[in-house]
């Protein structure tokens, strides 16, 4: 009989199913986009990706989709389509609809950061003469991008695919995919249009003008208050869909918080990236990640991309049939209705990868904590990130191999400057107009629509988020779930053996004489009086 530590976990979620006794109800979300010619950007990333499956699995009868793709490493975007329809995310819907539905989607060669989209003439009118909704997510979200290629993709971008819609002969709507976190002077966000940091229009003109050196030049006087390019350029983006919406352009906005892995469709926890919260589980779960500076009270607004799908579709069909048109904006967020701490995120997520679903090839036991003394992370940094790299790169390059984990270190320290502004500041976001939906939803399409967190449970569901990142993510076998559990117990005696060496040694340094506990004090209250000049000492030194 198996003992607990071969056990292999499975989902926790699943695709909700409609009851019989509820399907003869209509589905009239689904409907929405029936006999519709659709236009997407952005169906590569982690959001267009759900939002492309969900519309093909709901909608069959959709005309036909374009997407915008450019080639990358060598591959057409043809190509780059037929690889991602083999992804499992998509299997749920060629079992239900077979493969032929694929046949209705097709590329369009293009780039958002090329002028005018690098569109052909002849893609162009295709587009304009036949096109009913276009849903546009195609963004660089890397906080840490160059100025310049920000304002040009995600700002520049937004323009051409305003004057794209606008000169589309049969358009419905236009989705215009924003983020929350683009007003970051608003500690309330209402779901309505603000004014722009400054002059999109100059600001696209200055960047076509000037190079990425001199742009970066200039990066603080035109970022002013904003923490990186990623919130400067969606504030403008959402200025420039204000404008064309004016000239009578038919468009909403949606602003998406964190969008994090699935919670139950069309795969529980699925993901194909490692950003936002999963990603700290993992490094933490690998034993890399030992300190945060952060205050650990405070709470994000996470919502999983399902959910978040649901929501673009809801204001899609409350804008295309229920001819709601007025308030153009919607926040697609969950913290007005229930919150989740980091702390809690760490004490439930350290719980999973120490005892149910460990990782495989920790190099540590998962350990640390966070720090709301910056001094004291910047101490913790060096102690446990940078010394143990330094010294295990040391040891895989000398056993002839390429060293890792400073690499390693670099990219999380940079990923702790974009973390850091986020994790300890405080926005609420008001989400009414999603909320209110809810009462206008049949039996039925609550469950295939759902816009709520009721009946999740967080540990259940990043459960399920670590069991499907090591499946697609790290690529491990959920098979070594029970070997990695015993390398899990092996390393918490190796760290509790390390701790009591460490600490044996400390107290045996600083009472083994007196002579040099008053000199180490005294030389710490020197340095710290240097660096923060009128500043109260640690302690006295002990007087004889």
């Amino acid at each position: 009989m198996p003992t607990s530590d071969d056990v292999i976990p499975t989902f926790n979620y699943k695709m909700p199913e409609v009851p019989e006794h509820l399907k003869n109800l209509p589905d009239r979300v689904g409907t929405t986009l029936s006999g519709k010619t659709i236009f997407m950007t952005g169906s590569s990333g982690f959001l267009g990706k759900v939002l492309l499956e969900k519309i093909m699995r709901k909608t069959p009868d959709f005309k036909h989709i374009y997407l915008l793709m450019r080639p990358r490493k060598g591959k057409e975007g043809r190509q780059r389509l037929d690889e991602m329809f083999n992804l499992a995310l998509f299997d749920k819907l060629k079992e239900m609809h077979g493969a032929d539905i694929l046949k209705r989607v097709s590329t369009v060669n293009g780039d958002v950061l090329s002028t005018d989209l690098g569109l052909s003439r002849e893609d162009r009118e295709i587009l304009q003469n036949e096109v009913n909704v276009v849903f546009h997510s195609a963004a660089t979200i890397r906080f840490d991008e160059p100025l310049r290629k920000a304002v040009l993709l995600n700002t520049r971008g937004t323009k051409y695919m305003m004057e794209l819609s606008e000169g589309m002969k049969n358009l419905e709507l236009h989705v215009h995919i924003s983020t929350a976190y683009c007003h970051l002077d608003q500690k309330v966000l209402e779901e309505k249009p603000y004014p722009s940091a400054t002059d999109p229009y100059k600001i696209i003109k200055s960047c076509e003008l000037m190079d990425e050196e001199l742009v970066e030049s200039v990066n603080d006087k035109i970022l002013k208050d904003f923490p990186n390019s990623y919130a400067f350029t969606k504030n403008l983006s959402e200025s420039i869909v204000s404008d064309f919406v004016k000239k009578g352009v038919p468009a909403i906005i949606l602003r998406p918080s964190i969008v994090i892995p699935t919670w139950q469709e069309p795969i529980p926890g699925w993901m194909d990236n490692i950003n936002g919260p999963t990603g700290l589980l993992i490094g933490a779960g690998k034993g890399v990640i030992r300190t945060m500076y952060c205050n650990n009270d405070g709470y994000a607004d996470y919502l999983p991309v399902d959910i978040c799908v649901n929501g673009i579709m809801l204001a899609s069909w409350k804008y295309l049939k229920l001819g709601f048109k007025e308030n153009y904006v919607y926040n697609l967020t969950t913290n007005s209705e229930w919150q989740i701490t980091w702390q809690q995120i760490i004490d439930v997520g350290k719980d999973i990868v120490t005892n149910d679903i460990p990782l495989s090839g920790a190099v540590w036991y998962p350990g640390g904590s966070m720090k709301r003394n910056r001094i004291i992370h910047n101490i913790c940094v060096i102690l446990f990130h940078m010394i143990p790299a330094y010294f295990l790169d040391t040891i895989i390059y000398l056993s002839g191999n390429k060293p890792v984990l400073l690499r390693v270190h670099d990219r999380i320290n940079k990923g702790f400057k974009v973390f850091e502004y986020y994790a300890n500041n405080q926005w609420d976001f008001k989400n009414d107009q999603i909320r209110s939906l809810r009462s206008t939803l049949n039996e039925r399409e609550r469950i295939e629509y759902k816009i709520d967190g009721d009946n999740m449970d967080i540990k259940l569901y990043f459960s399920d988020c670590i069991l499907s990142a090591r499946e697609y993510i790290l690529k491990d076998n959920p098979n070594t779930i029970p070997a990695a559990r015993r390398h899990m117990k092996m390393l918490y005696w190796v760290d509790l053996l390390t701790r009591i060496t460490f600490f044996s040694f400390i107290i045996f340094f600083f009472f083994s004489s007196t002579d040099t506990y008053k000199s180490l004090i005294s030389l710490i209250n020197s340095y710290y009086l240097r660096v923060f000049p009128g500043s109260e000492p640690f302690s006295q030194p002990v007087k004889e």
